[in-house]
Formats: structure tokens, C-alpha cells, sequence
């Protein structure tokens, strides 16, 4: 069976894993949500915006003769890995996602975990401190409500309009970054506090090992909690899982 490919990117991870497929011949489209406005260029066909919830999503994948469908979304991209699920259930399309495994603390780590944005914010309550908030554009407002803080933002796409905190320097930049330039960048702005998501991987690592080489305390907010499903951490498995499926993968 040739298969014909449904991924649903936004990761470094969903980067690779199309010119993978793109070598191999095989039908696909990589699907983005289109929260970032300057994609990379892709080496498959490309659509952007979501679809309509479970059901578009369901009705997508029927309509297109979606073979199988590869959630390579960020791990924070909570509501579109439960429409994944429930819509595959709903067709019996097969599914696998493609995910960083988090990170875990390292010796030197000084970690505060929270569970979600809003304990992040909460967690922030108190005295001034010097912050680098790396939560990316979407969850700014959220943060509004400690006005108090320095915040240091670092951001794929420049800010569609004003940003919210009265205290706060922005760099548009796209990683991946290294530790020495995030220590010199924490280093520059006085930072004794960095926010994360913790999204694993390597590409936005840097900040999490600056924070270690300069004896920062990191909030680390943990990943949503997903349904059960079938999970690989390198686009070489996601080719196993195929292969394993029966389908054609062409030499």
C-alpha cells in the first residue's frame, strides 16, 4: 500500500521528517496551524490553518485519503493532539506521534515545576525580579497580571500589537541557540529567573543550561496531559512505524 501521509507539523521534528518523506517519493502533507508567520520553505505540499475541531479533522482525513496521520506537533499543542486522537479513532486512520521526550533535571538544575501557564503566573507573585519569560507570543496576556517583573521575551515573529507588559525587552530571533550565547544574553539583561515550557528537545535547550551554568532557577512548567496513544522520538522511527504498518515506503 503506498500511503499517503498526513502530518501535522510545527517542530523542527516535523522539518526533518518531511524531507524524509519528500526523498522517499512519498504522498504527504505537512499541515501548520499558522501561529508562525514565516514558515520554512517545505519539500511537500503545505496547508495552513486548523480544521474545524474533531470532526474536520475526521472529515479531512476521509476526504483526502489520509492513510496515516503523524501528530509532530509541540507538546504544548495540547488541543490539537486530542483532536488527533479522537479523530483517528472516529476513522481508523493509524496514528503516531512524533515527540521530544521533556527534559529532566541534570545535577546544578534548580527547578520550581508548575503545571500549567496559570500556576506559572501565579508563581511569579511577589517582590521585582528580572525574568526571562519563554512561553512564546501566545501566552503574554496571561502574564499581564505580574506587572511587576523585568521581562525579557525572546519571540519566533514580531508581536502583532502591543505587548502587554509595561516592563520588557523583546528579541525576534528563531533558534536553534546555544548555551554560551543564552548565558551571555541572561548575563546582558540581569536575569535571576527564566520561565519555560518544558518542551524538549535540543533546539531550545540553550536557556535551560545557561540558566544551570549560571545558578538560575528555572520555573519549568510541565507538558498537558494527552490521551494514550502510540508515541516515537525521531522521524528515522516514524519510517519504522510505516514500514511496520504495510505500507510501501519505495526505496
Amino acid at each position: 500500500m503506498r500511503p499517503n501521509l498526513l502530518i501535522l507539523g510545527g517542530t523542527t521534528e516535523a522539518t526533518t521528517l518531511a524531507a524524509k518523506i519528500a526523498a522517499r517519493g512519498i504522498d504527504a502533507t505537512l499541515s501548520f496551524a499558522g501561529r508562525v508567520e514565516r514558515p520554512k520553505p517545505q519539500p511537500i505540499p503545505v496547508r495552513i490553518g486548523g480544521f474545524g475541531g474533531i470532526d474536520g479533522l475526521a472529515d479531512f482525513l476521509t476526504a483526502q485519503r489520509i492513510t496515516h496521520l503523524v501528530d509532530a506537533t509541540h507538546p504544548f499543542a495540547a488541543q490539537m493532539g486530542r483532536n488527533a486522537v479522537a479523530a483517528c479513532a472516529t476513522t481508523g486512520v493509524p496514528l503516531v506521534a512524533l515527540t521530544r521526550p521533556p527534559w529532566t533535571p541534570q545535577p546544578g538544575d534548580d527547578w520550581r515545576r508548575v503545571p500549567d501557564i496559570a500556576a506559572a503566573v501565579a508563581a511569579l507573585a511577589g517582590p521585582p525580579r528580572r525574568v526571562m519569560l519563554a512561553v512564546g507570543r501566545m501566552h503574554l496576556d496571561a502574564f499581564a497580571a505580574q506587572p511587576q517583573h523585568f521581562y525579557l521575551l525572546r519571540l519566533v515573529d514580531p508581536p502583532a500589537g502591543a505587548i502587554p507588559l509595561p516592563d520588557h525587552h523583546t528579541l525576534v530571533s528563531r533558534g536553534p541557540f546555544t548555551e554560551a550565547g543564552d548565558r551571555a544574553l541572561m548575563r546582558q539583561h540581569r536575569i535571576d529567573l527564566v520561565v519555560a515550557k518544558n518542551a524538549g528537545g535540543t533546539g531550545a535547550r540553550a536557556k535551560i543550561d545557561a540558566a544551570r551554568a549560571l545558578g538560575l532557577p528555572v520555573l519549568m512548567i510541565d507538558r498537558p496531559t494527552l490521551p494514550e496513544r502510540h508515541e516515537v522520538s525521531t522521524p528515522d522511527q516514524v519510517l519504522d512505524w510505516l514500514a511496520h504498518s504495510g505500507a510501501d515506503l519505495g526505496v
